[in-house]
């Protein structure tokens, strides 16, 4: 366990601790008071307002790449028109939830977990805390980190991928740490990457930027989606059924629609490869051709798709400021960016868009009775607990579909674990894996992405097994029914 100053404040205690108040948090946190009123919580974040990635990322264009009846939380409707939520909106979407269900009481800002040690004897996770120049020890029975799955200080890395970055002149921008100061009108810009953040950024650049590349190694699916596309509740609003009906079926209507759509591509690749290109190829302009620059090397979902609202990046295209570069980078220069076929780009900044560092359960300091444990490598029960790891949750969603939905299901099997516990005066649990072991071990994400696969390389990401609870996650319909009333005991060690 990490050493670090004496306390500088008395301790606290409580039943649980949530780390992270973004949207895994959040909805652990409305759950958590619903179900079991009587417990004490506290929801620790370390930075200094709530909405983890939607108050982190303020680069031009950001939004979610799911549609929000899913992503939304389950016990409060997305409010406005447009499936596709710009940042603002859901941030302030999180702030109008977490005011209207009283939920700020238990957010506690600026308080960044250094380090959480479990103790055996005690039955207790000690933790310590960062509030500004104190050090704060807090106590709790069960540590849930709503975390999310990347590192919020460090971005990927790409300079052993693009010689010559130290070289360029310009600016370098990750959108991660988007300057808000930074003005882009008249600049030329290249985009470097092709992922949900490149697609959202590019037709806002386009409205100031001079030039606006992307460039790409390889393409990526984009998907065109109406931007104001009725739901199912509004269709059936004449219809004689309560509101909160309507909503609950819009959740599982899209949650079966995306479902559905990462099946088809799954079993029919080429048929599905068929409709996107069709799909895609009227929205070109002619100079651009497809088969070079929108014809991904993999299959449809072996990769998250890219969602468009309204064709917007398509229709950036038509711009002549805006245009795609498709191939690799042979070296960036002090003022350009110049590809192994000979194409040479003028740029002033360059923005790296090339992905997230993942990173689960942040960059807290775990350990058990101050030996350190990695979470990496190590087996996940039912998406929600970590083998041979007490009283712990860890908020992980899907990658087919809405991150919100699997961090639901995780959160309802925590609070049957704690009830199941109070009914028994049970104080400890702990995952175990099957004395025989698997047979297969499964990747917690099934995608080729590059951030996903260099996360696996470097040991950064759990795993699952090949049965029972330890089956990954693929589902949510069947997922939400076991998570509600399925089995919650079966590869798990109690204690009192």
């Amino acid at each position: 366990m990490a050493n670090f100053p004496e306390e500088h404040q008395i301790s606290s205690v409580y039943d649980v601790v949530i780390v992270g108040a973004g949207i895994s948090g959040i909805n652990c946190a409305y759950r958590l008071q619903t179900e079991l009123p009587d417990l004490r919580f506290t929801i620790l974040e370390g930075r200094d307002d709530i909405g983890g990635t939607w108050d982190l990322f303020k680069y031009p264009g950001i939004r979610a790449d799911t549609e929000m009846y899913t992503y939304s939380f389950g016990w409060a409707p997305w409010p406005h028109s447009n499936p596709i939520g710009t940042g603002s909106q859901i941030k302030q979407y999180m702030k109008d939830c977490v005011s209207m269900y009283n939920l700020d009481r238990y957010i506690r800002l600026q308080h960044k977990v250094l380090s959480a040690d479990w103790s055996r004897e005690d039955r207790q996770w000690k933790l310590i805390v960062s509030n500004h120049d104190r050090i704060i020890n807090i106590k709790a029975d069960f540590l849930v980190l709503g975390t999310g799955y990347f590192d919020y200080d460090t971005p990927l890395q790409t300079e052993t991928v693009i010689p010559g970055l130290e070289d360029f002149k310009g600016k370098l921008i990750h959108p991660q740490f988007w300057p808000t100061d930074y003005d882009y009108s008249g600049r030329k810009l290249a985009i470097i990457g092709s992922g949900a953040s490149s697609i959202s950024m590019f037709p806002e650049l386009c409205k100031e930027a001079s030039q606006v590349t992307m460039v790409q190694r390889s393409p990526t699916y984009i998907v065109s989606t109406d931007d104001y596309a009725p739901s199912l509740s509004s269709l059936l609003r004449f219809a004689p059924l309560r509101f909160s009906f309507l909503k609950a079926l819009d959740r599982v209507w899209f949650a079966l629609v995306s479902y559905l759509n990462a099946t088809l591509c799954y079993y029919f690749p080429s048929q599905m490869r068929t409709r996107l290109r069709q799909m895609t190829l009227p929205q070109l302009p002619a100079r651009l051709e497809h088969d070079i620059h929108f014809q991904p090397k993999y299959n449809p979902w072996e990769q998250r798709m890219c969602l468009a609202p309204d064709g917007d990046f398509f229709k950036a295209l038509h711009s002549p400021v805006a245009n795609i570069a498709t191939g690799a980078i042979d070296r960036v220069t002090d003022n350009s960016v110049q590809m192994k076929d000979g194409t040479k780009i003028d740029v002033n900044d360059i923005i790296i868009a090339t992905g997230l560092r993942l990173q689960i359960g942040g960059s807290i300091s775990l350990s058990v009775d101050e030996g350190e444990i990695k979470l990496g490598g190590r087996f996940l029960w039912n998406g929600s607990m970590v083998e041979g790891v007490p009283n712990m949750v860890v908020l992980t969603g899907y990658t087919n579909a809405s991150w919100t939905l699997g961090a639901d299901s995780a959160t309802y099997i925590f609070i049957r674990v704690i009830k199941d516990m109070k009914s028994r005066r049970l104080k400890c649990v702990v995952p175990r894996i099957p004395e025989n072991g698997f047979s297969t071990i499964n990747r917690m994400w099934e995608l080729s992405s590059t951030y996903i696969v260099k996360a696996e390389s470097f040991g950064r990401l759990p795993v699952y097994g090949d049965r029972g609870p330890w089956r990954p996650r693929r589902n949510h319909l069947i997922d939400y029914a076991h998570a509600h009333w399925g089995d919650v005991t079966t590869g798990l060690v109690f204690s009192t």
